[in-house]
């Protein structure tokens, strides 16, 4: 079937969406449910003073920003190895089956073997996520309308996976009744069914992630797989030690940006074509600003964790629920229920021709974030002699800060896609998840400048540290807004006819 499925017949779909994006949809909806349940549990399961790692809350923020900007930052590895060798199809069954030994790993013993473990989540990830969402690419041709679309479907498994992983994890990590292990063998279980569904359904793919050295003699190209994977494992204990002491992280941080941004510069100046170019360009400006967005954003992985743990009450509305629970899932929620509205908002200003462009979008995508860490920093104003604040005004805040994330993240996997030419779409989809990897070190680094020195410091006194800190970034989330918006007509040149 493969051989006689042709990438025409696959973008002559009838109606909205091509029966494959429905496969990857699923696929993703799992991996995204062990990658979030995971992300949502390791913050809290290191400052865990009895059954986690045992680490300060200052250590556990700078830990969970070095993990996560490993995970992005080997994406952008894993998108140049599937470009050059393996072919999206080889580097995401390659990634799931590592992610899920890392999470076995972890599960057995979660004290011991958390650091390997999480080393190779970090690589199985970043084999495993640029890829699927280079497929979907694939799936439209240049100038479909209906791509927007197709990516706004997607992201929605994206959040019922983080929705149902990040309650799933953390309501087994918690439970005096199971515990940790239950948590990260979950996402082993999740991660291995989503695995399954790939391998049944990637025939209806045809030549799409195809290795492109098919041409290749198949004994030459089999000898650069291996030596892939052979290159991927090796790496292990490298990134076991960079993430066991976290100034080894800075020290990768510091070279493997501007590593990135020179191979970036080096490509495009290869490209033969001016127009390419200059698109090229326009998409830098926009992977540049996601670095500041994510870097804010993912404090509901660190600070806002920790926060939800020491802060907060467990009363949302009329239910008593774990405040971690809520940190974890409401964000995913909101984006579920108010996506395909903002998307219908979005067609009915395109009728009427008063849509924003995509950089205005993005603008407005800071605005928003302003707004919820202003509210984050408001909901001091409603703690009690304890330093306990309202749950109901803290989930207000990932309300809002929903609205940003939608103006922003769904259109920038679309706009990499859109900008990208097809032979550097790993790359490029890549250097997104690159710019996720520097947004996710440094929400480590902020996240561990609000927490308190003191480690037995009061809950008053962290959520004095913590709602101050949320103030600067909501000052800063501002300025970004306002530039970009100031600077979106440049921007719309270099970006030519794509919108």
């Amino acid at each position: 079937m493969s051989e006689k499925l042709t990438l025409e017949h696959i973008q002559n779909f009838e109606g909205k969406y091509p029966k494959q994006l429905w496969y990857l949809f699923t696929v993703e909806m799992w991996e995204r449910f062990c990658f979030y349940g995971m992300r949502g549990v390791l913050t809290i399961f290191m400052a865990d003073k009895l059954l986690g790692l045992s680490l300060s809350d200052k250590d556990a923020n700078l830990k969970y920003g070095a993990i996560q900007a490993f995970v992005y930052a080997f994406t952008f590895i894993g998108g140049i190895f599937a470009d050059k060798i393996l072919g999206f199809k080889k580097s995401l069954l390659f990634g799931g089956i590592v992610m899920i030994a890392g999470n076995l790993l972890i599960a057995f013993s979660p004290q011991d073997l958390f650091y390997l473990g999480i080393t190779l989540s970090i690589i199985g990830t970043g084999f495993f996520k640029p890829n699927i969402s280079s497929m979907v690419g694939e799936l439209y041709k240049e100038g479909d309308s209906r791509r927007d679309a197709g990516f706004g479907l997607f992201y929605s498994g994206i959040n019922i996976g983080a929705l149902l992983g990040g309650a799933v994890c953390v309501y087994f990590g918690t439970s005096k009744d199971y515990g940790w292990s239950y948590a990260f063998l979950s996402a082993a279980v999740v991660m291995f069914i989503g695995l399954i569904t790939f391998v049944i359904t990637k025939k209806s793919l045809g030549p799409i992630g195809d290795s492109p050295l098919v041409t290749m003699p198949v004994k030459k190209r089999t000898v650069r797989e291996v030596v892939v994977y052979i290159g991927a494992l090796l790496s292990i204990p490298l990134i076991f030690i960079m993430i066991k002491n976290t100034d080894y992280t800075d020290y990768f941080m510091y070279t493997i940006g501007p590593l990135a941004v020179l191979y970036f510069l080096y490509e495009t100046y290869m490209e033969k074509d001016g127009k390419a170019q200059r698109k090229l360009l326009a998409a830098f400006v926009f992977i540049l600003f996601s670095v500041i967005f994510w870097a804010f954003f993912e404090q509901s992985g660190g600070s806002l964790a920790l926060f939800a743990k020491e802060n907060l009450h467990h009363n949302l509305l009329f239910f008593d629920i774990n405040p971690n629970i809520v940190n974890n899932t409401s964000n995913s929620l909101f984006v579920i229920i108010f996506s395909p509205i903002l998307g219908l908002v979005w067609l009915a200003m395109a009728k009427r021709k008063i849509e924003p462009n995509t950089l205005i979008k993005f603008g407005l995508g800071f605005l928003f974030l302003a707004l919820a860490f202003y509210v984050f920093y408001y909901t001091k104003f409603f703690a009690d002699g304890n330093g306990l604040t309202s749950l109901n005004i803290f989930t207000l805040a990932y309300f809002v800060i929903t609205f940003g994330e939608l103006c922003l993240s769904p259109i920038g996997l679309s706009i990499m896609t859109k900008l990208s030419p097809k032979r550097l779409s790993g790359m490029m989809m890549g250097m997104w998840f690159l710019a996720s990897a520097y947004g996710q070190y440094a929400a480590g680094l902020l996240g561990a400048g609000m927490s308190s020195p003191d480690e037995n410091a009061s809950a008053l006194t962290k959520l004095e540290g913590y709602t101050s800190g949320y103030y600067q970034l909501a000052l800063y989330a501002l300025i970004a807004g306002v530039v970009l918006i100031i600077i979106s007509p440049l921007v719309r040149k270099l970006m030519q006819e794509v919108k």
